[in-house]
C-alpha cells in the first residue's frame, strides 16, 4: 500500500484554469487523490488508469473537436497494456514534448536516471507529499509555456524572423543556418533598417576595429547572405546595393 502525505487546501486555487493535466496512475486511491488536490488548485484534470487508454487520448490532441490539449502529464511506471516508460518513449519519438512528470514507487537511481533518459523532465517517487507534487506541475507548466512563448526580443521583417536569444533565423517559416558573422551582419541590419552602411562600418561592427584583412570580405558575407535570404539573389529584395555608399536592408 502506497500512502499519501496529504496536507490541506489553505488557499484558493491558484492554478490557471486553461491549464490541462492528465493523469495516468492505475491505484485509484493515488489517482482520485491527485486528481482531486489538482482540481482545488484551478487545474482541469483528465484521467486513466490504462496505458493504452492514456496513449488514444493523446494521439487525439490537435483535433478542434476533441478539445484535448494536456499541458503536462503525470505518468505512473507500472500501468496495464502498455507501460509508462514506453509512453514516454513513444511520445518523444514523435516529437511530442509535453511535459512529463513520472511518479513512481521505483525509488532506485538507475529508475530515475532510466525514467529522465527516455524523456521525462521530472521524476518524484512514492510516497510524496501532495504540495510538493502541484508545486513540481506548477513549475514544470511554467517552464514549458516560457519555452514555448514568442521571444519579446524577437526582429522581424516580411518573410524574415530572427530569434537573437535563441540564435537562429526563420525564412518564410522555414530555419535558415547562417553561419555566426552572417548572423550578426543581419541583426544589425534588422536592428537599424533603411540605415546605409559602409564596408568600414560594417568591418568595425561586426569583424572589431583591429580586423587586418581585406573589406572586400564584406562583399562575400553580404552575397553569401542574399543566397540563404532572397528569392532571387541577383535581384534582392532584403539586402540591397546603394552604389557609391554600402548596403541596406529593406
Amino acid at each position: 500500500m502506497v500512502t499519501l502525505e496529504l496536507s490541506p487546501i489553505a488557499s484558493k486555487p491558484t492554478g490557471q484554469l486553461t491549464s490541462r493535466i492528465l493523469v495516468i496512475e492505475d491505484e485509484d486511491l493515488i489517482r482520485n487523490m491527485i486528481s482531486l488536490n489538482l482540481e482545488e488548485e484551478g487545474y482541469q484534470v483528465t484521467k486513466t488508469s490504462n496505458g493504452r487508454e492514456a496513449l488514444n487520448l493523446l494521439e487525439r490532441q490537435g483535433n478542434p473537436t476533441e478539445n484535448q490539449e494536456f499541458d503536462m502529464i503525470i505518468l505512473d511506471l507500472m500501468l496495464p497494456e502498455v507501460n509508462g516508460l514506453d509512453i514516454c518513449r513513444l511520445l518523444r519519438h514523435k516529437g511530442n514534448h509535453i511535459p512529463i512528470l513520472i511518479l513512481s514507487a521505483k525509488a532506485a537511481e538507475t529508475d530515475r536516471v532510466l525514467g529522465l533518459e527516455v524523456g521525462a523532465d521530472d521524476y518524484l517517487t512514492k510516497p510524496f507529499s501532495m504540495k510538493e507534487l502541484i508545486a513540481r506541475c506548477r513549475a514544470l507548466i511554467r517552464r514549458n509555456a516560457i519555452n514555448n512563448s514568442p521571444s519579446e526580443n524577437l526582429k522581424q521583417y516580411k518573410d524574415i524572423t530572427l530569434f537573437p536569444d535563441e540564435c537562429r533565423v526563420t525564412v518564410r517559416n522555414k530555419p535558415v543556418n547562417l553561419s555566426p558573422k552572417e548572423f550578426k551582419l543581419l541583426e544589425l541590419f534588422m536592428t537599424y533598417p533603411k540605415r546605409v552602411w559602409d564596408r568600414d562600418q560594417l568591418i568595425n561592427n561586426i569583424w572589431g576595429a583591429d580586423f587586418l584583412g581585406d573589406t572586400k570580405t564584406v562583399d562575400v558575407h553580404i552575397r553569401w547572405l542574399r543566397e540563404k535570404l532572397e528569392l532571387d539573389p541577383s535581384n534582392p529584395e532584403y539586402i540591397i546595393t546603394v552604389r557609391g555608399f554600402g548596403y541596406r536592408f529593406g
